[in-house]
């Protein structure tokens, strides 16, 4: 079974896994980035929060939609529900900033009483913050305060059941509470899996997924979580939605569309009825290496555009740039010695064996072809087996004063070069400008036949306002993406930190459409206010 571990209030997933920054590494920092200063978290006690602005009637009013001991005001609970993990969100509460936390905590126990929290949350004008693993990091979690009686957080982790299974169609409904390890762990009883694996994976729920539209490490055999979607249902202030009746219509737009990815603005995802596949019998990782980034990045449009996905692309694809390989992922024996340098290619296939070995070969021969070097299993099984462990050391990095913070976009095959290029200027020439000349790392890990994303990792020393400094980069890196042809984001959702870029990426109609969905289905306007809709 599954072991659930409630995420750190102040640092990413399971406390357990803290690690203090060991010699070695802090040695290595300071030569990238120059002398570290430690800074210290406050303890959980510490932690400022406003009084509670709920009266005493709206917690007895929702006690009875939900039972009582399922209404949390404790400093504990709404200091854990405070904001997401991003990094700013991380900077703030060590701080002991909670001046965004709820006023209190609301835990459902299925659709009925989400949909009768939501309800009176519009009545009495409480604004409703949906809130599943707590993994968002682009500020979707922080809802605007003004002209509201109070904020709820409205925790979903109750509502973690396998509804239905149809194994002759290939699909499972599954509640929106579920942590991914709980559902692949339900779905494999029945020799089942859906093969959705973020890196937010072992804290983020099947309705955070829907919500903003996720995309897991293994999206080149398996596709996104948006594509995976089948039937959503969802609790709107106006009442129930419930959409999707079949594999395919044309029954009009596609309204699923305007749930995936909406982040809590329109209603709460409460169901998910998702396509599932049979648990693979063998699972293969092996490692190639290009001689730069443009070489690797040309192999994989050729894979995504001659083996496209179901007719042999890979399960896993994903590419280093030269900075990301050297430091983070790969000994320098395992991309051809510290000299030659080199982009580490991560590629895994996964089904019956020989669905394996039919794809491993078509692969190998076609990046062979384009120039890569076969590096064995060592690199790919050593990338899988720590594929979740990237924020365990941000976190550490923060403890001694470092700033580590990603964010990712999306463009065309033809301007990916160009795209790469520009955003890592603007962040290289903001940071050295405020002080701080940083390390940036990317790497390739979603590819389409038309084009891929990128996914930027930015260290630096942090100011004595690293919120302020990260601020300042974060728009210079997105006036970059909006610039050079990319999207605002990939898979990390719109959340507050987007929005202000959102026009420009849907133009001013597609504002109004959203605005108008929003006044229809929330007329009050308590969904997740300030997140997602301009």
């Amino acid at each position: 079974m599954y072991r659930v571990s409630e995420m750190h209030w102040s640092r990413w997933g399971d406390p357990a896994k803290a690690r203090p920054v060991s010699d070695e590494l802090r040695g290595l920092v300071e030569a990238f980035l120059g002398p570290v200063v430690e800074r210290p978290s406050v303890e959980l006690a510490e932690v400022e929060l406003a009084p509670v602005a709920l009266s005493d009637e709206h917690l007895a009013a929702l006690g009875a939609l939900v039972e009582r001991e399922h209404v949390h005001t404790g400093h504990e609970w709404r200091v854990r529900r405070t904001r997401g993990k991003s990094t700013p969100d991380l900077l703030r509460i060590r701080a002991g900033d909670g001046a965004d936390a709820p006023d209190a905590v609301v835990r459902p126990g299925s659709h009925d009483e989400v949909a009768a929290v939501v309800a009176w949350a519009s009545e009495h004008r409480v604004a409703v913050v949906p809130f599943g693993g707590g993994t968002s990091v682009v500020g979707g979690l922080v809802a605007r305060r003004d002209g509201y009686a109070g904020v709820v957080a409205l925790d979903l982790r109750r509502m973690t059941r396998l509804l239905a299974v149809d194994e002759v169609s290939g699909t499972a409904t599954l509640e929106a509470g579920l942590l991914g390890p709980e559902a692949e762990e339900l779905l494999a009883e029945r020799g089942l899996l859906l093969g959705h694996y973020p890196q937010s994976f072992p804290h983020a729920t099947i309705g955070g997924f829907a919500a903003t539209r996720s995309s897991g490490q293994s999206s080149a055999g398996y596709g996104r979580f948006d594509a995976m979607v089948l039937e959503l249902r969802v609790a709107t202030p106006v009442g129930e939605l419930a959409l999707g009746t079949s594999p395919a219509n044309a029954a009009g737009p596609d309204l699923r569309e305007l749930v995936l990815g909406s982040e809590g603005a329109f209603g709460v995802v409460t169901e998910v009825t998702v396509r599932v596949r049979p648990l693979p019998e063998r699972k293969h990782y092996e490692g190639w290496r290009f001689a730069s980034f443009a070489a690797g990045a040309a192999a994989m449009r050729r894979l995504a555009q001659e083996l496209p996905q179901g007719r042999g692309l890979p399960t896993v694809l994903r590419l280093s740039d030269e900075a990301e390989t050297a430091v983070n992922l790969a000994s320098p024996d395992a991309v051809g010695g510290g000299a030659s340098g080199g982009c580490l290619m991560v590629v895994g296939h996964e089904g019956t064996p020989d669905q394996v070995e039919v794809a491993q070969g078509r692969t190998a021969a076609l990046l062979a072809d384009a120039g890569g070097e076969r590096l064995g299993e060592e690199p790919g099984t050593r990338w899988a087996e720590g594929r979740f462990d990237g924020p365990y050391l941000r976190d550490s990095l923060l403890d001694i004063g470092v700033l580590v913070e990603t964010f990712e976009t999306v463009t065309w095959w033809s301007r990916l070069d160009e795209l790469y290029a520009a955003v890592k200027q603007a962040v290289e020439a903001d940071l050295t400008e405020q002080g701080t000349p940083p390390l940036v790392l990317c790497h390739v890990s979603h590819v389409y036949e038309t084009g891929a994303s990128l996914y930027f990792t930015v260290a630096a020393r942090e100011l004595d306002d690293g919120v302020a400094q990260w601020s300042r980069t974060k728009r210079a890196a997105t006036d970059a993406i909006v610039a050079s042809g990319g999207s605002i984001t990939h898979h990390h959702a719109v959340g507050r930190d987007h929005q202000p870029w959102l026009e420009q990426e849907v133009g001013p109609v597609g504002v109004e459409l959203l605005r108008a969905v929003k006044e229809r289905v929330d007329p009050a306007g308590v969904m997740n206010p300030g997140v997602l809709v301009p």
